[in-house]
């Protein structure tokens, strides 16, 4: 599977504390291997984010991503429950 990284996502990224960077390279790769692995809490969203999806890094820190293809995935965002405003 393919990860795209959007601008935002990439600056958010980088403004995190790096466990937190560790902890999210070891999900991606969980999430490469199976999106909706249950280690993840893969969900769809709700409302105006009804396109996207989220899975967890920890229990406050959150992925927004979409599909682009069955084999392509955007990463839209990242952090606290903010990101779904």
């Amino acid at each position: 599977m393919k990860i795209i990284y959007s601008s935002k996502f990439i600056k958010e990224y980088k403004k995190l504390p790096g466990e937190i960077k560790l902890l999210a390279e070891e999900k991606e790769k969980i999430f490469k291997e199976n999106p909706f692995n249950p280690k993840l809490k893969s969900h769809k969203l709700k409302g105006k984010l009804r396109a996207l999806y989220s899975f967890s890094i920890t229990y406050h820190i959150r992925i927004v991503f979409h599909f682009e293809t069955k084999n392509v995935v955007g990463f839209d965002t990242i952090g606290t429950h903010a990101v779904y405003r």
